[in-house]
């Protein structure tokens, strides 16, 4: 059964839970910036192993210093679903422990 999207209203209200996560066109979109690449290649490994728990993955882009993540639920045409707010919401939830601002 696909996962069904949600309205903007339902997005926007999400966001608001999830500083720094805004909405560029489909999907919703964050850049981390951390300490070092060290740091940074520590919380796209972080990341990686919760995208497998969920089942869920995002485009993950690590720079030197920063981690860009960009996710919309390809099973909902594009569409921004809860998954992508909860997998945000996890990505917020261990991102600070790495030094990411």
């Amino acid at each position: 059964m696909p996962t069904e999207p949600l309205s903007a209203h339902a997005i926007e209200a999400g966001l608001r839970e999830l500083p720094g996560w805004r909405l560029e066109g489909d999907r919703i979109t964050r850049t981390y910036r951390l300490p070092s690449h060290f740091a940074a290649a520590g919380l796209t490994v972080h990341v990686a192993q919760i995208q497998e728990e969920l089942d869920h993955h995002s485009q993950l882009t690590l720079g030197y210093d920063t981690v860009a993540l960009a996710v919309h639920t390809h099973d909902a045409g594009g569409a921004v679903t809860r998954k992508d707010l909860d997998l945000a919401a996890r990505v917020e939830g261990v991102a600070a422990g790495h030094g990411a601002r």
